[in-house]
């Protein structure tokens, strides 16, 4: 992507044309029931208003954005299906579909199918391999990054480069505590993403160094409290409102930073990216 599409996109944000299209499902049926990464603890209570308070602000901050935002249906006995990036990856219409690693939330791949051949998609490239959507594909205009480690299956890389014909660079996951792509690295635009090092093994540190121009590099306390679960456009930085230095240090390079309270989905291992797929066209 060059300058001067970033400009198009960032006069296409100010102009209030919708410059991004979203998937979301609102967390109708949130909760805790089950541990299958580091932050869920079921013997920790979930406030069902505040959850829903937290997610409804996020939608609505993307739509005073001038981004379209579309709805998942929630569907009762799935409490992740908030977590709308782990259902699929989309990029240019196409639509790679998930298989996640854990049984509980093994139908929300089922739900999210449904909806895109419901709504026009008829690209759909069914998973063989356990991948978990955007949880651990990031999309870096130019390439794809994939994570593994965790969650999604190394072998799964190939059959995202098979969907959308990108380069796809695998990067290791090592901590447990982020254990989806999605809460180490965060692509803000064609130039530059944030980072938390810590995250990644020695090979994978040195291909985002060469992917990108410019790299963030998050504190650990900052990655704690989901500062790289964030979503941008290019110019407006959609991020938890407790990611206080790496706020700072993307509002001294001009983007313009948006905090949002993800308290409550948090205890699940979410925030904003994770609430949020983004439909590339």
């Amino acid at each position: 992507m060059t300058m001067q599409t970033i400009a198009r996109e960032t006069t296409s944000i100010a102009s209030g044309r919708p410059a991004r299209t979203y998937l979301m499902c609102p967390p109708t049926h949130f909760d805790v029931q089950y541990a299958i990464n580091p932050w869920m603890d079921p013997a920790t209570p979930v406030d069902r208003d505040r959850t829903m308070a937290e997610w409804e602000s996020l939608r609505a901050t993307y739509v005073s954005l001038g981004h379209s935002v579309h709805l998942l249906d929630p569907v009762d006995g799935l409490p992740d299906m908030v977590f709308a990036a782990n259902g699929a990856t989309v990029v240019g219409g196409m639509v790679m579909g998930a298989r996640f690693r854990h049984p509980e939330r093994a139908f929300e791949a089922d739900a999210h199918r449904q909806w895109f051949e419901g709504h026009g998609y008829r690209r759909f490239t069914p998973a063989t391999y356990v991948n978990e959507g955007e949880g651990d594909y990031v999309y870096a205009y130019r390439a794809m990054v994939a994570g593994h480690g965790f969650r999604t299956d190394p072998a799964a890389h190939n059959e995202l480069h098979d969907a959308f014909g990108l380069p796809v660079v695998s990067v290791q996951l090592v901590d447990p505590r982020f254990y989806h792509l999605d809460t180490a690295l965060c692509v803000i635009d064609s130039f530059t993403a944030a980072y938390y090092p810590g995250a990644f093994d020695e090979d994978g540190l040195l291909k985002l160094k060469t992917l990108f121009p410019e790299l963030i590099e998050a504190t650990e306390q900052d990655a704690l409290a989901f500062g790289l679960n964030a979503v941008s456009d290019g110019r407006h930085v959609v991020i938890p409102h407790d990611a206080i230095r790496l706020r700072a240090a993307l509002t001294e390079r001009g983007y313009d930073v948006i905090p949002v309270e993800m308290t409550e989905l948090r205890k699940a291992g979410g925030g904003p990216k994770c609430c949020t797929l983004e439909l590339r066209p």
